[in-house]
């Protein structure tokens, strides 16, 4: 029995709670994708509801918990993709939300976050700036405030895409997780070490914002100074080591890839299955690039996670 906060009867529960609009996601295998990279991939896509992420599957069970005990109101900090999902789910459920982000996060999400109603409030600074201003606001109004990855239900709100994964006819060797704070790492790595222990679990994170892979590395918490990154959905500086926790106990490897190899994973996606894809869902190509002779002849999965991106940088991305 793995020893973490996540509880399988509990993520079956989800499945009542989130709405459909976020379920069932589909997964196909990419033949031209497989060519290229040497290997069978299978694409299993987050991207393709009101949010374009996948993080709407944590937010529905949030926001249904808080509804059913009467609370009216939340914050949370947010690199755009949590701020829009929890501005989705809590409009549908009557919560005033409160969304703090960083100015530096990409214009398209913040324009998103707005235009689902939530108050949107920008600092100088980080992600890690912008959580320390989101407790700030939770004490001072008395709401709740919701922390990615640290709220498990979060984590089980993720971990219906491992469900959905087992219940896949096709057989594959290995899973690749964009890893950030760590909510859809631990959720869908609990669900396989569950349910499918020979599944391969590998995590990955920038090199430009390695903290949660070298905590991982060295079984302890290690913060970084800085990120420096164009994945800002993953980019954070301090891991919360109850996730570390969680992470140590499921995740079969960690790794780190550089932003060339981000970029040419962001090209790839487009060429061979046209889509169009933030860094952070780039993640799992990337790691194929930079270590071919691993995932040689395997069948591995990949999941896209978020395509919130701005155009003008995508485009740098892409054609220059």
């Amino acid at each position: 029995m793995l020893e973490t906060r996540l509880d399988l009867d509990r993520i079956h529960a989800a499945r009542r709670l989130i709405d459909p609009i976020f379920q069932n996601t589909p997964m196909y295998q990419c033949e031209a994708l497989g060519r290229e990279l040497g290997c069978t991939v299978s694409i299993k896509l987050e991207t393709a509801n009101p949010v374009r992420s996948f993080k709407a599957r944590g937010t529905e069970l949030v926001a249904s918990l808080l509804a059913e005990h009467g609370r009216t109101a939340a914050v949370c900090a947010s690199a755009g993709n949590l701020g829009q999902a929890l501005g989705w789910s809590g409009r549908r459920r009557g919560l005033d939300v409160t969304v703090v982000a960083s100015r530096r996060a990409p214009v398209a999400k913040l324009d998103r976050i707005r235009a689902l109603g939530a108050e949107l409030e920008l600092v100088d600074g980080d992600i890690e700036t912008a959580r320390e201003r989101a407790a700030n606001i939770a004490r001072s109004r008395g709401i709740r405030l919701v922390e990615d990855s640290l709220d498990v239900e979060t984590c089980e709100g993720a971990a219906t895409i491992g469900l959905e994964l087992v219940d896949e006819k096709s057989a594959y060797d290995a899973v690749l997780i964009a890893l950030g704070g760590g909510a859809m790492a631990t959720g869908v790595g609990y669900v396989l070490k569950t349910l499918l222990p020979a599944v391969e679990l590998v995590c990955v994170q920038p090199s430009g914002a390695p903290a949660m892979t070298r905590s991982w590395h060295e079984r302890r918490v290690v913060t970084t100074e800085s990120t420096d990154t164009i994945a800002d959905g993953v980019a954070g500086r301090y891991p919360i080591p109850e996730v570390l926790d969680d992470l140590l106990a499921v995740a079969d490897d960690a790794v780190l890839v550089q932003e060339s190899s981000i970029i040419a994973g962001i090209r790839l996606l487009l060429r061979h299955t046209g889509l169009i894809v933030e860094p952070s869902a780039a993640l799992g190509i990337a790691a194929v690039l930079e270590d071919r002779e691993r995932f040689a002849g395997r069948h591995i999965v990949t999941v896209i996670c978020g395509s919130n991106v701005d155009l003008d940088a995508y485009h740098r991305w892409v054609y220059q």
